[in-house]
């Protein structure tokens, strides 16, 4: 199955309302937008349904980032179409990490697990 990552755009209140929010972002200058990146097996859409829904797994636990659940707004596309499907958990969690720090070099204030 391939993995993909995507990110989905955060509304600015996450700064100011989550503190470990802001302490991740010590970059961030307000200019650019607040962001969570992430990867799934699933398509894109359907993760950020799952986030927005605050789904849960068959034993109860969350699928969902509690950070996105309640800042999450839509899908930033063109921050995420360059890469392409990766096929192991392992390389999509490292893809996730490298575009969450390269996005915060790019001083967008960026949430990731």
């Amino acid at each position: 199955m391939p993995y993909q990552v995507y990110v989905i755009e955060l509304s600015k209140r996450v700064f100011t309302e989550n503190r470990r929010f802001r302490e991740a972002n010590p970059q961030f200058n307000g200019v650019l937008e607040c962001l969570y990146v992430g990867m799934t097996g699933k398509t894109p859409k359907e993760r950020f349904i799952q986030h927005k829904t605050g789904a849960v797994n068959k034993k109860g636990h969350p699928l969902s980032s509690k950070i996105v659940k309640k800042y999450g707004s839509y899908l930033r596309p063109s921050l995420y179409n360059h890469i392409k499907p990766l096929h192991t958990r392992a390389e999509a969690l490292k893809m996730e990490e490298t575009l969450a720090l390269e996005l915060r070099r790019k001083r967008y204030a960026v949430w990731f697990n």
